[in-house]
């Protein structure tokens, strides 16, 4: 298969063989020989244990984080390393420093950049990332300079869910197609996939050609068809989480557990529910 970040094409004796060669020059996919507009399925891991949940369970591409419970931040490289290493399938690294927002001081801006460079240079296959003004508009400036560095590793530039945060979706998505994003992950502003599918469906069919729609937030085995076939899209996102336990975080002076209703738990991938997913969208 040819992708646009695949290097060294003219060395390999391609000539000598009888290869179907694939192009996904709209999409940038490394998709496991998934055909053109057929459902890819994305799961948003929270380390290397889940992306290789996520692997064995039939995804077509992972979003690699840290702290899911804060909505995802930038993942350890060790994480990144061993994924690249034991999992064949792309990884896309978040690159968000912090919780609470999207508009980042200088010393912040710089750090992700860095964080960026870092987890390109060892092999990530893509950056989720998403820069805001103090007014919620699309912070231009840092959202083109991030772009050009993916870019210049042949990787894909994904503007995450502070997509959702602006008002004026339209604009914004114009804009980023304008700066050269590769893909948006979005609810279309909405609490989930399913209440947002009309913006949903108006972003697909407003600027699916130009730019990949990719639903997240409530991306579940019980909407994920009716949500694909309403809408149009063709590439989802999903935790399909669910939660362990580790009796060592709470019951003491001091917990360390996320809140009263997750006593003791962490979050993670829940294999059943990737492969029920998966399932459904090879479907449609």
């Amino acid at each position: 298969m040819i992708f646009r970040n695949l290097r060294n094409v003219n060395n390999t004796k391609c000539a000598t063989y009888d290869i179907i060669f694939i192009c996904f020059e709209d999409e940038g996919e490394k998709m496991r020989g998934k055909e053109i507009n057929k459902p890819v399925l994305e799961i948003c891991c929270g380390s290397f244990s889940d992306v290789k949940t996520a692997y064995e369970n039939g995804a077509d591409r992972v979003e690699l984080n840290s702290a899911l419970y804060m909505g995802g931040l930038t993942p350890t490289l060790a994480n990144l390393i061993y994924a690249k290493e034991k999992c064949n399938i792309p990884v896309v690294a978040m690159v968000r420093p912090r919780g609470g927002g999207f508009c980042y001081s200088d010393e912040e801006y710089d750090t992700m950049l860095m964080d960026a460079k870092i987890l390109l240079e060892h092999g990530a296959d893509g950056i989720a990332f998403g820069f805001l003004t103090e007014e919620k508009l699309l912070d231009e400036k840092r959202t083109k300079e991030m772009i050009e560095l993916i870019h210049k590793y042949g990787r894909e530039a994904v503007f995450h869910r502070a997509f959702d945060c602006i008002d004026n979706q339209d604009s914004a998505a114009e804009k980023l197609i304008r700066l050269g994003a590769d893909r948006i992950l979005t609810s279309g502003g909405a609490v989930n996939v399913w209440d947002g599918r009309k913006q949903l469906k108006h972003l697909q069919n407003q600027y699916g050609k130009d730019i990949t729609i990719l639903a997240g937030s409530g991306v579940k085995d019980t909407n994920v068809r009716a949500l694909i076939e309403y809408t149009g899209i063709t590439q989802v996102h999903s935790s399909c989480g669910s939660w362990k336990c580790d009796v060592t975080a709470a019951g003491n002076a001091v917990d360390f557990s996320y809140d009263e209703t997750v006593k003791n738990c962490y979050q993670c991938a829940d294999a059943g529910k990737v492969r029920k997913l998966a399932e459904e969208v090879s479907g449609v």
